[in-house]
């Protein structure tokens, strides 16, 4: 599988928030501890918002331990929303346009899991994509198609109804092939704003998510942490695994639930997958 982060707050170094944590994701890389694989080596990436009218994105597929490239641009960009992602990739190419984050106009979009299946259906899935959206499909992951079939069902209106009728495409169309558990994983989104993740499986046995708990209470509980000195009252993360023991630091995101994140403020939900209708 893969493992990934996502931040938002006041801007962060990115060297900070890859690096310096005890767990980091450049640690996970290499020892990852809740994930399928514990070495996730088949490239990487970066998405973050800065000056531009579209998020940066910086991908590769060298290991993250051993890309000098990511260790200097980590040491000289800060931002206020970052999405990082390592990937151990499963059946598809080890190349750069199937590195995690994809971009789309103003939105990234990062996952851990698979579609099972996915090379039966893949000509099912993209026939329902939006043929406004279609030709910006680069890579050849089912992360990308599922990201383009929730651009084509409303992404940009309703994330997490998108999202659900992306997901309720994927399951149906995996019904005509007698696939039983199509869809795995942990999904995240963005539009530079707002952030939502989502844990789902078709199975109900999710990979692993993790949020943040408020930084004002855990000053309160770890008075001496530097770290925490740093971070603003309203920084946020989502994560595959914590990147850290800190006593109270994460919880544990339930099986079958969207996350919601803008400023300080965290919503959370039930996701179910909704059938929806064709694309014409």
């Amino acid at each position: 599988m893969c493992r990934w982060l996502a931040y938002s707050g006041a801007p962060v170094l990115l060297q900070d928030l890859l690096y310096r944590p005890e767990h980091s994701l450049i640690v996970q890389s290499m020892h990852s501890t809740l994930g399928a694989e514990a070495t996730n080596g088949d490239g990487f990436g970066v998405g973050w918002y800065g000056d531009g009218d579209v998020p940066g994105v910086f991908r590769s597929i060298e290991p993250a331990w051993n890309d000098r490239n990511l260790s200097e641009l980590a040491a000289h960009l800060h931002s206020p929303r970052v999405f990082a992602h390592i990937r151990a990739a499963i059946g598809s190419p080890v190349q750069q346009t199937n590195c995690h984050p994809f971009r789309s106009g103003v939105w990234l979009f990062m996952h851990n899991g698979y579609i099972d299946g996915f090379h039966a259906m893949k000509r099912d899935l993209a026939m329902m994509v939006d043929p406004a959206f279609f030709s910006d499909i680069e890579g050849t992951t089912d992360t990308e198609m599922l990201f383009f079939l929730a651009r084509t069902f409303g992404l940009e209106e309703d994330p997490q109804a998108a999202m659900a009728r992306a997901v309720g495409a994927v399951e149906e169309a995996a019904r005509h092939h007698s696939i039983a558990f199509p869809v795995q994983g942990t999904f995240a989104t963005t539009d530079g704003e707002t952030t939502w993740a989502f844990r789902y499986s078709s199975e109900g046995r999710s990979r692993s998510l993790f949020v943040s708990t408020d930084v004002s209470t855990l000053r309160e509980q770890h008075p001496d942490n530097p770290m925490l000195r740093e971070l603003s009252d309203d920084a946020r993360l989502i994560v595959s695994e914590p990147l850290g023991g800190l006593r109270g630091a994460w919880r544990e995101v339930p099986e079958s639930n969207c996350i919601l994140v803008r400023g300080g403020d965290l919503e959370m939900s039930p996701f179910e997958p909704e059938l929806a209708a064709p694309v014409r």
